[in-house]
């Protein structure tokens, strides 16, 4: 049997923030409702990705701010330079120095694979790591 990570939720104060935020992304806007008087929810989809976000009114009791995701992308400094564009708060491109959780400014030499990353902050101030990958462990193709 085969499970699918179909949704992430984030947690967030303002709905109507967040979904400017995430527009503004380019992400898809799959859904938006609710269901009176104090549920809503709010899916987006980033692009390429097979799985989405929920955020609303009533969908979590997690703290605004307390969502910590990956993001993969093939290439992280277009990536990076993407939301910089957009004007997204994210972070400058780093690697982390061999054998060491040192972080160093730019990618990785060798761009190699799960070694690159930047890091995306949403009004809120959940966190979403963006990761470079090129080529994936054996049998996550």
């Amino acid at each position: 049997m085969d499970f699918k990570l179909e949704v992430a939720v984030i947690p967030v104060a303002d709905v109507e923030r967040a979904k400017d935020f995430y527009t503004s992304l380019g992400w898809r806007l799959d859904a938006d409702f609710t269901t009176p008087p104090d549920f809503r929810v709010v899916q987006f989809t980033p692009p390429g990705s097979p799985a989405s976000i929920h955020f609303g009114s009533g969908v979590t009791e997690a703290e605004p701010g307390s969502a910590n995701h990956y993001l993969v992308v093939d290439d992280i400094v277009a990536a990076q330079k993407e939301l910089a564009e957009l004007g997204a708060p994210v972070s400058d491109v780093f690697h982390f120095a061999a054998g060491t959780r040192d972080q160093v400014a730019g990618p990785d030499e060798q761009h190699t694979t799960y070694s690159s990353f930047a890091v995306l902050n949403d009004p809120d101030g959940n966190r979403y790591t963006l990761q470079e990958i090129t080529t994936r462990l054996p049998g996550r193709e």
